[in-house]
């Protein structure tokens, strides 16, 4: 992209995010442009950027979580299973998602009743 300009910039502006200097000691033309560091705090960044994050949607969705640690250990769980139960809606014949997430379900009944009773496994 520098190749391209004219000249190089006379200003970057960046948070406070340290792979941001080592980056720009490896390019020649940015040797003595200055970098300028804003202040990196809570929702200063794009909302668009972080948006379409899956984890940002999630914690959106569970606004209840206020300790990290226990976010962390819903998330980690919870993932797994959308897993199990997310398909590629898109990509099936409406025939062919129901039995997939029939057999799923299936599936995923028949593990919760195996970890509920294990004397029946």
């Amino acid at each position: 992209m520098l190749a391209s300009c004219a000249e190089a910039p006379r200003k970057i502006v960046t948070d406070q995010l340290r792979s941001y200097p080592a980056a720009k000691a490896q390019i020649p033309e940015l040797a003595h442009v200055k970098h300028v560091f804003v202040k990196a705090s809570a929702r200063v960044n794009n909302r668009a950027e972080n948006s379409h994050q899956p984890t940002r949607e999630r914690e959106r969705r569970m606004r209840g979580f206020r300790d990290p640690e226990r976010t962390q250990t819903f998330l980690s769980s919870s993932g797994l299973i959308r897993q199990h139960f997310a398909l590629k809606r898109h990509l099936l014949r409406a025939s062919l998602y129901r039995k997939q997430l029939a057999t799923r379900f299936v599936v995923w009944h028949r593990f919760t009743e195996i970890t509920q009773n294990p004397s029946a496994f």
